[in-house]
């Protein structure tokens, strides 16, 4: 299996209703995938892109410009928020040898003026899934 960027998911997590932040994101190519109110009495939602990018630089510049041009409301309901986070996932195989992914001075520079956290998480290899007609070894 390839090592391989899947994507990169970006976290919310806030005491009030996320559905007015989300619809505002909406506005400028970012999906949710969910918006929930936690057991905690907190709300979490997990947004995307709708354009697919090859690295995450690319994926977080694009939700970068969306939360830059949030205002009022939606820019107040953001600061709000005890958590937000662009999560970074990989696929992780065994080739090739080496991979990299670039996030540039000025993508780190506006994550972190704008209050927001990077995570990477590493999805391991599953092993294949044989099929019935195979014989089975032990």
């Amino acid at each position: 299996m390839e090592i391989r960027y899947l994507n990169t998911d970006f976290d919310l997590v806030a005491s009030s209703h996320l559905q007015p932040l989300v619809s505002a994101l909406r506005a400028y190519g970012l999906r949710a995938l969910h918006v929930t109110l936690g057991g905690d009495g907190l709300w979490y939602s997990i947004l995307e892109t709708e354009e697919d990018y090859d690295e995450p630089d690319g994926t977080i510049g694009a939700m970068l410009a969306a939360i830059e041009s949030l205002e009022d409301d939606a820019a107040r309901e953001w600061s709000a928020c005890r958590l937000r986070e662009f999560n970074i996932g990989y696929d992780c195989g065994d080739d090739p040898w080496a991979f990299n992914n670039e996030l540039t001075n000025d993508t780190l520079r506006r994550i972190a003026a704008l209050g927001a956290s990077l995570r990477i998480t590493i999805y391991p290899q599953r092993p294949e899934k044989k099929r019935a007609d195979e014989p089975q070894t032990q």
